[in-house]
């Protein structure tokens, strides 16, 4: 199964729908300032392409779509957000977000290695296995997030910092890893 597919497929639903929910309310992000957006997202651990969308009302709850390439790890993540976001009253188009969701996505098995160290104790038998197969595997887990966002007044773009940390399970194993990217999104 073709894990990219999916992901272009899920996120291209999402862009769609929200295009057009955007058309027929003009306001509905409560303070950002824009409905949707769409850009880049580049980070220490991976990159893509970014769709965030404000749910309508001013609770200023907004959706938002990551598909990423894993540099280290050979493969993908399609990632689901749901951020709730706080005006910095100081500086006009400045928020704070935090949120969480989850993701799924799809690694190379050679690029994923056994640490056995876990399983014999910290002082017994400490080695390195790493597989030798190009099979790719499902990975599911669960993200945070928390971030600054900038929208500039007399441009149609936001432009964002974030941390990310995710939580994931591959093949029986698990792991808690730190991701930080800064995005730029066109925004209507």
């Amino acid at each position: 199964m073709n894990y990219w597919f999916v992901g272009v497929a899920t996120l291209g639903l999402l862009a769609t729908s929200a295009t057009t929910q955007a058309q027929s309310r003009k306001k509905s992000g409560g303070g950002a300032g824009y409905t949707t957006g769409i850009g880049l997202r580049g980070g220490g651990w991976s990159s893509g392409l970014t769709v965030k969308h404000f749910l309508s009302g001013k609770n200023n709850v907004a959706v938002e779509g990551l598909l990423t390439r894993e540099y280290a790890a050979r493969g993908g993540r399609v990632t689901l957000l749901l951020e709730k976001h706080l005006p910095i009253s100081d500086l006009k188009g400045l928020q704070f977000y935090y949120g969480a969701g989850a993701h799924l996505g799809s690694y190379q098995g050679r690029y994923y290695y056994e640490d056995v160290r876990f399983r014999r104790g910290k002082n017994k038998n400490y080695y390195v296995q790493y597989y030798n197969d190009d099979t790719s595997y499902l990975v599911g887990g669960a993200d945070l997030i928390l971030g600054l966002e900038y929208k500039m007044e007399d441009l149609p773009f936001v432009l964002g910092v974030d941390y990310k940390p995710f939580f994931e399970v591959f093949r029986g194993y698990t792991g808690l890893y730190s991701d930080a990217a800064v995005s730029l999104r066109f925004v209507f």
